[in-house]
């Protein structure tokens, strides 16, 4: 089973490009704003970084969603894209006072902050202008979870975040600075997480740091889990929608919420990944002499994934109903990692054939680099192939 796509329109378009279906990203937000929507203070924000196109971000920000940014360009392009300074958050281990001062001067709602010396930066940068800044502490919770080992963010040996032991001197430090304000903690354990036992153990390490700092009187407003959601890469035709359900009712049944808290999310790739598609153009078939090859325009320089995660992502043959043939699809790109899929099957490929390498939504575009000197691809949605 292929997905459907506008083969005629493509046929006019200089490939590589990306592909993005809105009618499927419009449906997934309804789902997430119902499911979400079923559980009293749960607030879900886009994590920018997955995809800044501004058409989705558009189309995100009219959902309802707040931002989630970790640079200064993103919380331009979420402003750009209409969401407002009060559904912005600014997280990052690495943020440069330029950024910090433009998320001042924008009100954005809080500083995800990750480290000491960084909140005396923002506490120094907020005195400077006379205000006072919203700040979460991330709170690193040593929980591992079940993906790859370049995306999982929530153990000890992390980057990220600041150690539980630490977490309440670092409190103590807030509560005695003029011009920072706490207001949270904030977690993240990682990305394409499919075993939702991953978010119930995140839930019960947050149970006992709020127990803990209620045994010292400290109460938090809000706290923030990221995101994590993963999507199915291998049947995105079957499963075009992640399980909002169980990811929403995991936290609802496991995550004791004191009354008046807010719970917030932060989803990217399961908001995104399957709306997105990388068309590419059958350059050779090449016979090699132990397998054969198939030579796309497409390169690791337009979909890094592969490359960086060995990650899958499903590809079909849009031009051919031909016999099944095995094949290594590879870019142009000068390099032996340029390589998309190892010995798959795929209807018999002839050059000219667009193939669609699909749920490239999320890290896809927002990660192409100009490798080779080669032009960026360009992304873009039906309505502009009318």
């Amino acid at each position: 089973m292929k997905g459907v796509f506008p083969l005629d329109k493509f046929k006019g378009i200089e490939t590589p490009f990306y592909y993005y279906d809105t009618d499927l990203l419009r449906h997934t937000l309804q789902i997430i704003n119902a499911e979400a929507g079923k559980y009293e203070g749960f607030c879900v924000h886009y994590a920018v970084k997955a995809n800044a196109n501004p058409k989705l971000l558009n189309v995100i920000c009219q959902a309802g969603l707040g931002a989630d940014c970790v640079s200064g360009g993103e919380i331009q392009a979420a402003l750009t894209a209409g969401f407002q300074p009060s559904k912005i958050v600014f997280a990052g281990v690495g943020k440069s006072d330029k950024e910090i001062e433009l998320g001042l001067d924008k009100g954005i709602f809080c500083f995800n902050v990750e480290s000491v010396p960084e909140l005396e930066v923002i506490n120094q940068l907020a005195y400077r202008k006379k205000t006072v800044a919203n700040v979460a502490f991330r709170i690193n919770p040593d929980v591992g979870a079940h993906t790859h080992a370049n995306i999982t963010t929530g153990l000890a040996e992390n980057k990220f975040g600041i150690a539980m032991g630490d977490m309440e001197d670092v409190i103590a430090k807030a509560a005695a600075m003029d011009n920072v304000k706490f207001v949270g903690l904030h977690f993240h354990i990682g990305s394409q997480i499919l075993d939702m036992g991953d978010f119930v153990a995140l839930c019960n390490r947050i149970n006992d740091l709020q127990n803990m700092l209620e045994a010292h009187k400290i109460m938090v407003e809000n706290i923030n889990v990221g995101g994590g959601l993963g999507i199915d890469y291998t049947h995105p035709n079957r499963v075009p929608v992640p399980d909002f359900k169980s990811y929403f009712a995991t936290y609802a049944r496991h995550l004791k919420l004191r009354k008046g808290q807010k719970l917030h999310f932060e989803l990217g790739r399961s908001v995104v990944g399957q709306c997105g598609t990388l068309v590419t153009r059958v350059l050779y078939v090449k016979q090699g002499a132990v397998k054969q090859f198939v030579i796309v325009d497409a390169g690791m320089t337009d979909l890094i994934r592969p490359a960086l995660y060995q990650a899958y992502h499903k590809i079909e043959n849009l031009s051919s109903g031909g016999p099944l043939k095995t094949y290594d699809v590879v870019g142009p790109i000068c390099e032996s990692s340029d390589v998309f899929a190892k010995a798959i099957d795929l209807d018999e490929c002839h050059r000219g054939d667009i193939l669609a390498i699909r749920s490239a939504g999320a890290y896809g575009e927002i990660m192409a680099s100009q490798y080779n000197c080669r032009p960026l691809p360009k992304g873009y949605i039906f309505e502009e192939m009318q």
